[in-house]
């Protein structure tokens, strides 16, 4: 009996702009190790990929499953390996987050 909970979609066509990145990485966070979800845009979302690298770097891959024009999937995983993340699993306290 196969017990992995389904990929989570985001859809961010109807999510308000200003939401769109913290739903984003809400959900990733939320992602145990070895599980990924299903990014669907409007645009090209190479800006979140920008901010994946920069504060993620290696704790996650970034596979493209669909390239617009209409509209952009993207498959966002969390390695097995994974360890975790300051700010994104869990805050060492220095930072007062």
């Amino acid at each position: 009996m196969n017990t992995t909970p389904p990929a989570p979609t985001v859809d961010l066509r109807t999510t308000p702009p200003h939401e769109r990145h913290a739903l984003v990485f809400s959900t990733f966070k939320a992602l145990p190790p070895g599980a990924a979800m299903e990014l669907i845009n409007d645009h090209n979302p190479r800006p979140l990929r920008g901010q994946f690298e920069s504060g993620l770097y290696g704790a996650f891959t970034w596979t493209p499953l669909e390239n617009g024009p209409e509209q952009w999937r993207i498959q966002i995983a969390k390695p097995v390996e994974s360890k975790p993340v300051h700010g994104v699993d869990a805050c060492c306290g220095s930072c007062g987050g």
